[in-house]
C-alpha cells in the first residue's frame, strides 16, 4: 500500500500528543464544574486553569475568555451579540458569511487584501460590526488588521477578527472580538473560544444554566477545553514551515502552475495552487490515489467540491475553465518533513504532465 501523506493541516491537524493527554487526564475528573463538591470544585479548577492558559495564549484577561464549541459558533457569539449592522469582506469564512442573513460583503483586491477605501465609504453609514479574517483559510493572505481596527474604532465600531487560521503563528491582532479553534491548534474538533474585550457589551445568544459568566449556556466540554488548553501552550517553528513551502512553491511554478495571493503576505503554512485547464476535483483524486491528501480550494459539501468564492471574490472567476474551480489547497505543518514535499512536488509534476498541460516540461 502507498503512504498517506497528509497535506491538510488547514482543514484540521492531527492532535498533539500532549493535548491528547490532557483530554485523558480531564475524563478521568467526575463533577460538573457548576457543582460545589470536591468533585465539582476539581473540574471548575481545571476550568479555570485552561482559561487562564488560553488568556495568556491570546494576550487577553481570563474574563475576556468564553469557551464555545469551535470557531463558528464563537463568531455566531460576536455576530449577533453587538446589535451593530455587519460587515465582511468578500473571501470571509462562510461561518462569518452565514452568520446572519444581513451581511454586507465588502470587495477584495486582486491579492485578496481588503480594499479599505471600500471600507472607508461603508463605514460613513454609521458604526458596524467588521468581521475580517486574520489570515485567510484558502489563500493564507494576511489582512492589515491594525489599519483596519483603526479604521473601525475611528467610525465607533467594532472589529471581529476571525483567527482560526492564524492563531499561534502569526501575532493576534488589535481587535474586539477574536475567534479560535482547538482543532486547527493540535488540540481536538468540537472546542474554541471567543476573545471578547468587553464581554459584559455581548448579547448572550445561547441561555441556560449561567456558565461561562452568562455569556454561553450549557455544560461546558472540559476534557476538550483541557486539550486547547495544552495545545495553545506549545510553541512551533512556522520559518521552517514557511521555507518548505517556499521550496515547493518555487518547484511547481517552474512547472506553470499558479500560486493565487502569492505577491501578497501570506500565513506560512497555507498555498492555494492553481491548474490552468484542470479541474480542482479531478486535482485532489489524482493525488489521493498517489497517496497524498489535500484539499480544493473550497470546502466539499455533500462530497462535491465547489468553486472557490475566495478566488472568485479576487477576479479569478467561477465558470468552468476558469481558476476559482483549478485550485487545490495544500496546507502544511511544523511535522511535514522535506520528504513529504518532494513526495508531493513530484505527484503533482506526475499529474500536471499527465493532464498534458502545456507549461509542464
Amino acid at each position: 500500500m502507498k503512504s498517506r501523506i497528509y497535506l491538510d493541516h488547514a482543514a484540521t491537524t492531527p492532535v498533539s500528543a500532549a493535548a491528547a493527554r490532557a483530554v485523558a487526564d480531564a475524563l478521568a475528573i467526575v463533577g460538573n464544574p457548576a457543582s460545589v463538591h470536591a468533585g465539582g470544585r476539581a473540574a471548575n479548577g481545571l476550568l479555570e486553569g485552561a482559561r487562564d492558559a488560553v488568556a495568556h495564549f491570546a494576550g487577553a484577561t481570563p474574563a475576556q475568555v468564553i469557551f464555545t464549541s469551535g470557531g463558528t459558533e464563537a463568531i455566531a457569539l460576536a455576530a449577533h451579540g453587538t446589535g451593530l449592522r455587519m460587515l465582511a469582506s468578500a473571501t470571509e469564512h462562510s461561518a462569518v458569511l452565514q452568520a446572519r442573513d444581513d451581511v454586507a460583503l465588502l470587495p477584495v483586491g486582486g491579492d485578496g487584501i481588503l480594499r479599505l477605501d471600500a471600507l472607508e465609504t461603508a463605514l460613513k453609514d454609521g458604526p458596524a460590526l467588521v468581521a475580517v479574517q486574520a489570515g485567510n483559510n484558502e489563500t493564507g493572505v494576511i489582512q492589515p488588521l491594525a489599519e483596519i481596527g483603526a479604521m473601525v474604532r475611528a467610525a465607533g465600531g467594532m472589529l471581529l477578527a476571525d483567527c482560526v487560521q492564524s492563531a499561534g503563528k502569526i501575532a493576534f491582532p488589535e481587535a474586539d472580538f477574536i475567534a479560535i479553534s482547538a482543532h486547527k491548534l493540535g488540540g481536538p474538533p468540537g472546542v474554541g473560544a471567543l476573545i471578547a474585550r468587553a464581554p459584559d457589551r455581548l448579547i448572550p445568544r445561547q441561555r441556560g444554566g449561567g456558565q461561562e459568566r452568562g455569556h454561553r449556556g450549557g455544560t461546558p466540554n472540559l476534557p476538550g477545553i483541557a486539550g486547547l488548553a495544552a495545545a495553545v501552550a506549545e510553541t512551533h517553528d512556522w520559518i521552517a514551515v514557511a521555507a518548505r513551502r517556499a521550496a515547493l512553491e518555487a518547484e511547481l511554478t517552474a512547472a506553470g502552475a499558479i500560486i493565487h495571493g502569492g505577491d501578497a503576505p501570506r500565513l506560512p503554512h497555507i498555498s492555494s495552487i492553481g491548474l490552468a485547464g484542470v479541474a480542482a476535483a479531478t486535482q485532489v483524486m489524482m493525488l489521493d490515489l498517489e497517496g497524498i491528501m489535500v484539499s480544493a480550494g473550497a470546502a466539499c459539501s455533500s462530497g462535491k467540491v465547489k468553486s472557490s468564492h475566495v478566488l472568485a471574490a479576487m477576479g479569478q472567476g467561477t465558470g468552468a475553465g476558469e481558476a476559482a474551480g483549478e485550485a487545490i489547497r495544500v496546507s502544511l505543518s511544523p511535522a511535514t518533513t522535506d520528504a513529504d514535499i518532494a513526495a508531493f512536488t513530484a505527484a503533482w509534476l506526475a499529474m500536471a504532465a499527465r493532464l498534458g498541460h502545456r507549461r509542464v516540461a
